[in-house]
């Protein structure tokens, strides 16, 4: 990817504003679009970033251009965009969107029909080459662009994937962290016998209180800290475009995506036997363990959305879900969303009757992490290399799915190298030995050496 352009990533445009990315090449990008796809309607969406709504005309110009008629969301999320595409039955959809870069960024994110992704090895070269070259579709009546007015329906879907007459009256913090996810979180408010607790919920390109990112540590801790102040059940963040979400329990501690997995896959199982499961591999016991007593199928997927995406739909799969934050559900077209996450956990809490701290704390305790971990070195593959031989006598097994995963029957790691930087992710667990794990952590730390 970035063959012409080097904010064409592996699964978006990222890129700064108006230096790299402006109104011109964001209707180059609209028709190169259009063309690539032979889209005859395309949904289109933005977030709140100052230059979003340029962008965004400009996008819609360069749809239009090429014979697109283009249904406009106007201010949304990502999985609105998606949600469009499938319920509209249209060709594709772009968002604009820099999700949790800088407020000098934005990008896009684009997506063919069925809301299915478009990445570097599905045809975003395509559309990237398209826009160097000119090669683009011209049309003697251009399309039309309309409204599309669907918030009310997605709360109705949203709903309709849990069972919100049961619920108990629960207490939540909400922080979109002035992206967008308030917008549907507070029409959700309106029909759940909840408490929201908001906060930062005006979405706000001037980002007040920092990007929009929970990954960060010093983003958590005004989440962590209303959760405390105001007595909450716990609490939920997300990033810009809320295609990804983050929880924290009743205490305000942050908690590992990877337990979440395990939770909202049990809960779902309960209400749907016997069904498939993806996870992706740099932490699986807790996965795997949660999904067999629950009576599901766990199957692998390599790490990013479009691997998972592919697997899920492969396997006609219920859920899939990613250490990293990001949920699948077969029911929202195998793609990710950030709202379905947290009310399955709100179910979860309501009818357990548990704390989210006890449900995770067992968790943790039966397999404990070390979380990932990411270190600068000079040759990432002779790392990767030396870990593998130096340990390679004592794995039970080793695989390749996604890095180097090797399982010792007591402990496993995971280590996988950046596609874009000279970094290394290192991901270790072990069945119930907190002790273990973290001598077995250091000591591939102190093995691979490197920089935090």
């Amino acid at each position: 990817m970035g063959q012409y352009y080097p904010f064409f990533k592996a699964y978006d445009v990222r890129a700064k504003v108006p230096d790299e990315l402006d109104a011109d090449l964001a209707r180059r990008i609209g028709a190169a679009f259009a063309s690539e796809l032979s889209a005859k309607q395309v949904v289109v969406g933005r977030d709140m970033r100052l230059s979003s709504p340029e962008l965004a005309d400009a996008l819609i110009e360069g749809l239009n251009s090429a014979g697109a008629d283009v249904l406009d969301i106007g201010l949304c999320g990502t999985e609105e965009v998606y949600y469009g595409v499938f319920s509209q039955g249209a060709d594709g959809g772009i968002m604009v969107t820099a999700s949790h870069n800088p407020k000098d960024y934005n990008g896009l994110k684009f997506v063919r029909e069925a809301a299915k992704p478009i990445s570097a090895d599905t045809g975003l070269g395509d559309i990237e080459r398209r826009v160097h070259d000119g090669d683009v579709v011209t049309v003697a009546e251009p399309g039309q662009r309309r409204p599309l007015d669907q918030r009310d329906d997605y709360i109705d879907f949203l709903l309709g994937q849990i069972k919100p007459d049961e619920m108990k009256p629960l207490k939540i913090v909400a922080n979109p962290g002035n992206g967008c996810a308030g917008l549907v979180a507070e029409k959700l408010a309106a029909r759940l016998p909840f408490e929201i607790v908001r906060m930062q919920f005006t979405p706000d390109g001037e980002l007040p209180n920092g990007v929009p990112n929970p990954l960060l540590v010093e983003n958590r801790e005004a989440t962590a800290e209303q959760v405390r102040i105001s007595g909450a059940d716990f609490g939920v963040a997300w990033d810009g475009d809320f295609d990804r979400c983050f929880f924290f329990d009743e205490t305000g501690a942050f908690i590992e995506g990877y337990y979440i997995v395990g939770l909202i896959a049990a809960k779902l199982l309960e209400m749907n036997p016997g069904e498939a499961i993806v996870h992706d591999p740099r932490l699986t016991w807790n996965t795997l363990d949660q999904v067999a007593a629950a009576g599901g199928r766990a199957v692998e997927s390599k790490s990013g959305h479009s691997f998972m995406k592919q697997v899920m739909r492969d396997n006609d799969a219920l859920y899939g879900g990613e250490m990293s934050a990001h949920h699948y559900f077969r029911a929202f077209s195998y793609a990710d969303n950030g709202h379905l996450p947290w009310l399955v956990l709100a179910q979860l809490v309501s009818e357990s009757g548990k704390r989210l701290s006890t449900l995770v704390e067992e968790r943790i305790a039966a397999f404990p992490a070390s979380g990932e971990i990411n270190r600068k070195v000079g040759d990432a593959d002779a790392v990767v290399a030396d870990l593998e031989a130096a340990y390679q006598s004592d794995a039970q097994t080793v695989d390749y799915v996604d890095g180097l995963s090797m399982d010792f029957g007591a402990w496993r790691f995971n280590l996988r190298k950046s596609n874009t930087e000279p970094v290394i992710r290192l991901n270790v667990e072990s069945r119930g030995d907190r002790a273990l794990m973290e001598d077995k952590t250091d000591e591939l730390l102190a093995r691979i050496g490197g920089t935090a």
